[in-house]
C-alpha cells in the first residue's frame, strides 16, 4: 500500500518526540547496549585465561570425563541440550534475556571454550564475535555453525538473492531448529559414538515436538484474516517467522538485521507513516531490548503497544519463553493478540522443553 511522501514537518515532529529525543541524545553505546568487544578486549582476555587455564589445568583434566558443549546463544545452547539429555553439559556463553549483538566476553567464557568438546555457534552476525573468542581462548575443539545446516533467505529480500548475505536469524522457523539439532546429533555422535543411540532418540523425540509446535502455530495464525498479519518489531529478527506463516513484515524500528544500528529521524518518520497507513493494530518490542523507540512510534502512530517478543534470545527460567519451544509458543500467542488487538487468543501446547 503506497504511504503518503514524508515532509520535513513530518520528519521534525518525528525528532521532537521525548522518548526519541532521549534516544538520540544518549551515546550509540548506550541506545542498545554496548557495542562488540574489539580485538583488543579479546587479547587482553586471552592472557588472563591463558594465566587461568595453566593454573587450573590439572584440576580440569581430571574431571568427570563427560562431553562439555558451549553454545554461543541461548538458543543454540537449549537445542543442544535437547540432543544430549544428561549425557553432556551445555554452556551457554550468553545469558536469558540478554542481546548477543551486545555480548562482552568474560574470563569463564574463554575458560569454558578452551575445556569444551564441542562448540555451538548459531552463524552470522548474531555471534560474529565468536570466532576470535574461540582463537583467544586456543580451543581447538570442533566448532558448528548451525546456520550452515539451515535454510536461509536472504538477509534483503529486494535485492538479488545471489548477492545477499543470509538472514542470521534462522531459528525463527522451527523446521531450521530440526535441521540444526540433526546437525548437533551428527557431530556428538562423531566424538562421542558410545551414546549414538542415546543422541538418536533424544533428536526423535525433541523433532517430534517442533513438528507439533509448527502445526500449532499454523492453527493459530490462520484464524487471523490477512489483513490484520502485519508485523511491526524492534529490529529485522522475525523474518524466518513471518515467512512461514504468511505473515507480513511492515517494518523496525531498527531497519537492520543488528540492534547496534541506529535508525535516522527520516526512517523513524517513514516507518509511523506505514503502520497509519496500513492499520497495523500494534508494535511489538522484544525481549531483551529497551523499548523507548518502540513506545514513540506506537504513539505517533496511534498503535498499541504488543507484548515482547523473544528475537535474539530466550527468557529467564520463570519466564514463558525459557525454552526455545516456549520462545516461538509466546511469541505465537503474543502476535495473534496483538494482531486482533485481543480480539483472537492463540492456545499452544509445548510438551517438554
Amino acid at each position: 500500500m503506497a504511504t503518503r511522501p514524508l515532509s520535513i514537518r513530518r520528519v521534525l515532529s518525528i525528532q521532537q518526540l521525548p522518548s526519541v529525543r532521549r534516544l538520540f541524545s544518549r551515546p550509540v553505546a548506550m541506545r542498545r547496549g554496548a557495542m562488540r568487544p574489539h580485538g583488543a578486549t579479546l587479547m587482553a582476555l586471552a592472557a588472563l585465561v591463558s594465566l587461568t587455564i595453566t593454573a587450573c589445568g590439572e584440576q580440569a583434566s581430571g574431571g568427570s570425563g563427560g562431553v562439555e558443549v558451549v553454545a554461543s546463544t541461548t538458543v543454540t545452547a537449549d537445542l543442544a541440550r535437547n540432543v544430549v539429555g544428561e549425557r553432556a553439559s551445555v554452556t551457554s556463553l550468553l545469558a536469558p534475556n540478554s542481546d548477543p549483538h551486545d555480548y562482552e566476553p568474560a574470563p569463564s567464557d574463554a575458560t569454558a571454550l578452551a575445556e569444551a568438546d564441542l562448540i555451538v555457534g548459531s552463524g552470522g552476525d548474531v555471534d560474529l564475535w565468536l570466532a576470535e573468542l574461540v582463537e583467544s581462548s586456543g580451543s581447538d575443539a570442533p566448532r558448528l555453525e548451525l546456520i550452515d545446516a539451515a535454510e536461509t533467505i536472504p538477509a534483503d529480500a529486494d535485492a538479488a538473492a545471489a548477492a545477499q548475505e543470509a538472514d542470521p536469524h534462522w531459528w525463527q522457523d522451527p523446521r531450521n531448529a530440526i535441521l540444526a539439532v540433526a546437525a548437533i546429533r551428527d557431530e556428538l555422535i562423531a566424538i562421542d559414538p558410545q551414546a549414538e543411540t542415546l543422541y538418536r532418540r533424544n533428536t526423535a523425540a525433541y523433532v517430534s515436538r517442533l513438528e507439533s509446535l509448527d502445526a500449532q502455530i499454523t492453527t493459530c495464525m490462520q484464524q487471523v484474516p490477512d489483513n490484520q498479519l502485519r508485523l511491526v518489531t524492534s529490529h529485522d529478527a522475525l523474518g524466518y517467522f513471518a515467512e512461514r506463516y504468511g505473515i507480513e513484515v511492515v517494518g523496525s524500528t531498527i531497519p537492520a538485521l543488528s540492534t547496534q544500528a541506529q535508525p535516522s529521524a527520516g526512517e523513524i518518520a517513514e516507518l509511523v507513516d506505514l503502520i497509519e497507513a496500513q492499520h497495523v493494530e500494534a508494535v511489538f518490542p522484544e525481549v531483551g531490548v529497551d523499548a523507548d523507540l518502540e513506545q514513540a512510534v506506537a504513539d505517533e502512530a496511534g498503535a498499541s503497544i504488543g507484548g515482547e517478543l523473544y528475537a535474539d534470545t530466550l527468557g529467564s527460567e520463570e519466564s514463558s519463553g525459557s525454552t526455545y519451544l516456549g520462545s516461538l509458543a509466546s511469541n505465537a500467542k503474543t502476535m495473534v493478540a496483538g494482531f486482533t488487538n485481543g480480539a483472537q487468543s492463540c492456545e499452544i501446547g509445548v510438551a517438554g522443553s
